[in-house]
């Protein structure tokens, strides 16, 4: 048995859970998401809990069975509590602002990159003086919040000889030694 598969889901208050079909549909103060579901993979709804229930003992039905678990329990927390993450970027003259849902970005290239952000994601920008400008961004859904900031992370990935780069709040770079010259 799945350690986590097995595992039920609370659902907290003020969070609605439906499961036909295949599909299991979560709608709470934060928004609605679903989720479609391997046949083979039975979903109950009972109690105030969401419990997964495999049919057979096959390794691609042991894997789905954590799987679906893991999904439907971050549509859960998306809609209740939501997800945000924030974005720091490390290095001289960069610059992040927003209009709306466009992000504009200064990353040291010739050119200014925009970039045109679903409308799930709530962006804010910060910019204070004598610190890093700041991106955050929130969202319900854990897999599109991810996948945007992987985006932004890509135009300037962190570099391990300066520092510089766009980095998650926190996050550290181990900088290596540069080359030295030889005599």
């Amino acid at each position: 048995m799945s350690r986590i598969g097995k595992l039920p889901i609370k659902i907290p208050a003020g969070v609605t859970v439906t499961a036909d079909k295949g599909t299991v549909t979560v709608k709470g103060p934060k928004g609605e998401l679903s989720q479609k579901v391997d046949p083979s993979i039975e979903v109950k709804i009972e109690d105030g809990s969401i419990s997964f229930v495999r049919q057979n003992n096959l390794p691609q039905n042991r894997s789905n069975h954590g799987l679906y678990r893991a999904l439907v329990q971050n549509m859960v927390t998306g809609v209740s509590t939501g997800y945000t993450k924030t974005l720091e970027l490390v290095g001289v003259g960069f610059r992040a602002s927003n209009q709306g849902q466009i992000l504009e970005l200064s990353l040291g290239f010739s050119h200014n990159i925009f970039l045109q952000l679903p409308n799930e994601i709530k962006l804010t920008t910060v910019t204070e003086r004598n610190q890093n400008p700041l991106i955050t961004l929130e969202c319900a859904d854990k897999q599109l919040l991810g996948q945007v900031c992987a985006k932004i992370r890509s135009f300037r990935k962190p570099e391990p000889y300066k520092g510089k780069g766009v980095l998650f709040k926190g996050e550290v770079v181990r900088k290596k030694a540069g080359k030295t010259a030889s005599k």
